[in-house]
């Protein structure tokens, strides 16, 4: 489908993770002037799930994506390197899957099939949160989130993380200012992730968030809405002139 380029502020497509919603950057300040548009994840594969963050505005604009959000990024990119005028990805990992994932996303399928969704957000909350400790509060905020979320797009976003693929390739060709963002207490996606995401992609720069885990835009809002301004500056400087509709 060809896209013309349009005139004005970059706009941003934000995908978040897997049993996230667009309440996970309620506390971010998004670049001001600038069109937001969120992504919900609700199809059962990497592609389809880019084709509609490439579907949702015309000519170039600023991905930010978290965790499964990042990963629905890197396959944009690949597809379509040209869209992409800035790359913002935090709390990820480029790589394909392990056998011990394939094994965890069928058996987190199982029980939501057998009616046990709550027993999938209780499994996964620990890993959202500095070192697996969450405090009450934000326990409870995930699982109001993950709820909302729902059973019938948790097995979409399980089965689309089965189709995901190695994104190096995709990475090394990327030409668009690029910040990736990562906790020092990430367990689910450690640092060692994020250095070898920013390592494939020229000139990208990489920053370490000491204190946060995997929710980033929970636990260090600041941080990323300061990297979102500076990328968003960096991308508005870099990006071709735009024609006017």
């Amino acid at each position: 489908m060809a896209h013309e380029d349009t005139a004005g502020p970059l706009p941003l497509v934000v995908v978040p993770g897997m049993l996230c919603d667009a309440s996970l950057w309620g506390d971010v300040d998004f670049p001001e002037g600038h069109d937001v548009h969120h992504i919900p994840l609700r199809r059962a594969d990497i592609g389809a799930l880019a084709e509609d963050v490439l579907a949702t505005v015309p000519g170039p604009f600023v991905l930010v994506g978290l965790s499964l959000g990042a990963i629905v990024g890197f396959e944009a990119l690949r597809r379509a390197p040209e869209r992409i005028a800035g790359l913002c990805v935090m709390a990820t990992n480029a790589g394909a899957p392990r056998p011990e994932q394939y094994a965890a996303w069928r058996a987190m399928d199982e029980l939501i099939t057998a009616g046990r969704f709550g027993d999938v957000v209780e499994r996964t909350l620990p890993d959202m949160f500095p070192d697996r400790c969450p405090t009450p509060e934000a326990a409870r905020r995930y699982r109001a989130m993950a709820h909302a979320v729902g059973a019938t797009a948790a097995r979409a976003q399980l089965a689309a993380q089965a189709t995901r693929a190695d994104a190096s390739g995709a990475l090394r060709t990327a030409r668009c200012p690029t910040v990736v963002l990562a906790g020092a207490r990430d367990t689910l996606c450690p640092p060692a992730f994020h250095r070898a995401i920013a390592d494939a992609v020229p000139g990208a720069a990489l920053t370490l968030l000491p204190e946060a885990g995997h929710l980033l835009p929970w636990q260090e809002p600041q941080a990323v809405t300061a990297a979102l301004r500076e990328l968003v500056a960096a991308a508005t400087r870099t990006a071709p002139a735009t024609a006017a509709p």
